[in-house]
């Protein structure tokens, strides 16, 4: 299974601007730029690639974590996770930081964890971000 997307950029690094096409249609000419990705701390203006991978990542790890508690008998009702992707200029993507706030039903925290950590190393994104530190903070509600 493949999936794509691609990505037009005009000019150069600071003044240039680019746009993202998703195939699936949920970017269409989506924009970025410089200010984008290293100048707007707030993330308002528009999206990123650390903010596209910290997307990838966070559903990854919940898609695999609910097939995880679903195999203990102890299917969720909710998994809230976040990525915070770390970009540190002229030495690139250090870190992808999760968070998980679950609440599963019938589950102790310490199986929930063991759970979540097995998720966090086994995601196919995780593993493709294996060349940077991954954490997780895993609690239930």
């Amino acid at each position: 299974m493949d999936r794509t997307a691609s990505a037009v950029w005009k000019g150069t690094l600071k003044e240039g601007t680019g746009t993202i096409d998703m195939q699936s249609g949920v970017f269409k000419a989506q924009p970025y730029s410089f200010k984008m990705r290293f100048e707007d701390e707030s993330g308002k203006s528009g999206t990123n690639p650390e903010e596209l991978i910290a997307a990838a990542h966070a559903s990854c790890f919940a898609m695999q974590l609910s097939h995880f508690l679903a195999e203990n008998g102890t299917p969720a009702d909710k998994l809230d996770a976040k990525a915070a992707v770390t970009l540190v200029p002229g030495t690139g993507i250090t870190k992808s930081a999760l968070t998980l706030v679950g609440s599963v039903p019938g589950i102790d925290e310490a199986k929930f964890k063991e759970l979540a950590d097995k998720a966090k190393g086994s995601c196919p994104v995780s593993k493709a971000l294996g060349a940077i530190d991954v954490t997780l903070d895993a609690k239930l509600a």
